[in-house]
């Protein structure tokens, strides 16, 4: 299981994948507050809330080790 490069919580891949919906574009939809992620540089870093997500796209480089 991935965890938060933020806060440390281990994060359920198949939750934060999980689509719930769809946008009125087809898109897909997901449920933040079962997880989230984000690419970066290549790689899918998984959150637990939109907050460290949103903590971690400010500054990656002070999460990536």
């Amino acid at each position: 299981m991935p965890k938060d490069p933020v806060c440390g919580k281990e994060i359920d891949q198949d939750s934060a994948r999980q689509s719930t919906g769809q946008t009125s574009f087809g898109a897909s939809e997901v449920d933040p507050t079962m997880g989230t992620r984000s690419f970066h540089n290549g790689e899918w870093y998984y959150f637990c809330s939109l907050d460290c997500r949103t903590q971690f796209l400010a500054t990656p480089n002070t999460y990536i080790d």
